[in-house]
């Protein structure tokens, strides 16, 4: 939809966007076509696409031949996806807030979805358990940049690594905040994530001892970890590995992590 198709189609319902669901509708076909292109949606795929909104992206998959199973909040565009269906009835709508939606009752091979930006982290969390070959969706540009970023950057978190344990980007391109109506106060990207097995059976201690070190990301790991290791006994763990024993938790790329989480739990294994 460009812009007049998308304002008639809202005053036809007799809506209009809802901050509070992070409602900014796309508004340049091109960049709905790209989006597409870049999940590489083909001809019999099922995609799960969250938050369709009016339906632009949604009528963009059917186009191209996917099943598409939609999850939507807004009572009113819920229905109006209906205006979509096809003949042979690809378009299956669930009135129903993604965040607590049970995913596991849904097959689809793809997730494409411009995700509310006030909920993205939680739904990423749980696109991230879903059983999928790859994940397209819009973010903010600079969270974009977090699941992207590099180890020693600015930008490497604990997020990237929690997006490393299951995925690994395949695409990144932005989006400018003028797409949308309403227009947003920040620029978007589109990011591919294509999934592959977690790299640990049991991630949750990992993630809660990489999580603790990047709450205090400027200091060093030896110093953020203290209440779980004496500073001496890190910066041991750390030589060990061929690392700095000043480095600070963004200096550690997902490999290095993971062998540091190996040193830890062999560590508090000799404690017992």
């Amino acid at each position: 939809m460009i812009l007049s198709e998308l304002l008639s189609f809202l005053e036809t319902l007799g809506i209009a966007p809802k901050k509070r669901l992070s409602q900014n509708f796309l508004i340049d076909p091109n960049i709905v076509r790209k989006i597409v292109r870049t999940a590489e949606v083909q001809p019999g795929d099922r995609v799960l696409e969250i938050g369709p909104g009016p339906g632009a992206l949604t009528k963009e998959l059917l186009a191209a031949g996917a099943t598409v199973v939609a999850i939507e909040q807004d009572p009113v565009l819920a229905r109006a996806l209906s205006r979509l269906q096809t003949e042979d009835q690809r378009l299956h709508v669930h009135l129903a807030d993604a965040l607590t939606f049970p995913l596991e009752k849904i097959v689809a091979e793809k997730v494409v979805a411009n995700l509310p930006y006030h909920i993205t982290t939680p739904l990423l969390e749980r696109l991230f358990a879903f059983p999928c070959l790859s994940i397209t969706v819009m973010v903010q540009k600079e969270f974009a940049a977090r699941l992207a970023a590099k180890a020693g950057t600015k930008e490497f978190g604990s997020l990237t690594l929690f997006a490393e344990m299951y995925t690994q980007v395949a695409d990144l391109f932005p989006v400018s905040a003028a797409c949308f109506y309403p227009k947003p106060s920040v620029d978007s990207s589109i990011i591919r994530l294509d999934r592959h097995p977690p790299l640990l059976a049991n991630p949750e201690l990992f993630f809660r001892l990489t999580r603790r070190a990047f709450q205090q990301r400027r200091k060093c790991l030896s110093t953020s970890l203290r209440e779980t290791f004496p500073t001496p006994h890190t910066q041991n763990m750390l030589e060990t590995l061929g690392l700095r024993k000043d480095a600070r938790p963004e200096m550690l790329s997902l490999s290095d992590w993971l062998r540091f989480f190996d040193q830890t739990n062999l560590a508090l294994s000799t404690r017992k």
